[in-house]
């Protein structure tokens, strides 16, 4: 027994090392992507400075940050500046730009959490209640409320919520942050969209694990449904269920920039839409680079729930 938990976390040790080394490339090709952000205009100095910077304030910045030197030399040193968490200075505020995201990523990070636990809130119980009752009322008002969640807008839907929540009924706030009644409206908007594939997800892996030989051999021996369901075809029908939800969290980090434009959530989504319409790249790239690194830990606490849920994924 105790040797075979040895090999099981030997396995685990060796599934995580390879995950984190795949997860190191991942990185290293965001940080080239967010390097490049800079020359996507002709001359990156005058990009990085005000449009009425003086020609020799743009040729003395040029210098500073070897925009002279090779490409290859050029990233090599933006990667070391980045991994000391330097990105510059915004061109607005003239604030170190990753000190700014880092200042909103709380606020970010609670929004599509909470977007997330609705997301899970309406999947899993309809995405059960569909595959129990497959070809009844119950899976039909399961699929349609899926499939109006995913055709719903995100933008629209938050505007039909203000309208009703803040405005008519005036239940809930509109705009800010200050308490989970903040977080009420946008997690809602955040969280239909991404329910609708999950539930579809879970309702199909769920009929399928329930057609195997072993649900109907638990039946078999008077396990009553609800067991049989939770306890045994819920566990192998949700590794589909959360790689789906690895996918969708790309999805939910977008649809956390819209809900936060439209809720005026003090997050990184409105900062980094500010710094769009404010050409402040210094920003841009330490926002890019902040939210494809919490993807990539995310991604890897899913890789851990794989090896979890299915032993021979770590063998893979």
């Amino acid at each position: 027994m105790v040797r075979g938990s040895r090999y099981a976390v030997a396995d685990m040790a060796s599934f995580l090392v390879r995950r984190l080394l795949a997860n190191a490339i991942v990185v290293l090709g965001v940080a080239f992507i967010v390097f490049a952000l800079v020359f996507l205009t002709s001359d990156p100095a005058r990009a990085l400075l005000p449009l009425d910077a003086p020609p020799a304030a743009v040729e003395s910045l040029r210098l500073n940050l070897g925009f002279n030197e090779p490409i290859p030399i050029q990233f090599l040193g933006f990667l070391g500046r980045a991994i000391h968490g330097d990105f510059g200075t915004s061109t607005r505020t003239l604030e170190p730009a990753l000190g700014m995201v880092l200042d909103r990523l709380p606020a970010t990070l609670s929004l599509g959490a909470a977007g997330l636990l609705v997301s899970l809130l309406i999947s899993v119980p309809l995405g059960i209640a569909a595959a129990a009752r497959p070809g009844t009322w119950v899976d039909l008002t399961a699929r349609s409320v899926a499939i109006a969640g995913q055709a719903v807008p995100g933008f629209v839907l938050g505007q039909v919520l203000i309208l009703l929540f803040a405005v008519t009924w005036r239940i809930l706030p509109v705009s800010g942050s200050g308490g989970i009644s903040y977080l009420i409206l946008p997690a809602i908007v955040i969280g239909l969209g991404s329910a609708a594939g999950l539930t579809r997800i879970l309702r199909s892996g769920l009929l399928d694990v329930l057609g195997s030989d072993y649900i109907r051999t638990a039946r078999a021996k008077g396990l009553g449904p609800t067991r049989v369901m939770l306890r045994h075809a819920l566990r192998n029908a949700a590794i589909p269920f959360v790689t789906f939800l690895a996918f969708d969290l790309a999805a939910i980090v977008s649809g956390v920039i819209i809900v936060e434009v439209i809720f005026s959530y003090p997050g990184m989504g409105l900062l980094v839409v500010q710094a769009v319409t404010n050409r402040d790249l210094p920003v841009i790239q330490a926002f890019t680079f902040v939210a494809a690194l919490t993807i990539v830990t995310v991604n890897l606490g899913l890789d851990v729930v794989y090896g979890l849920l299915d032993p021979r994924i770590r063998l893979g």
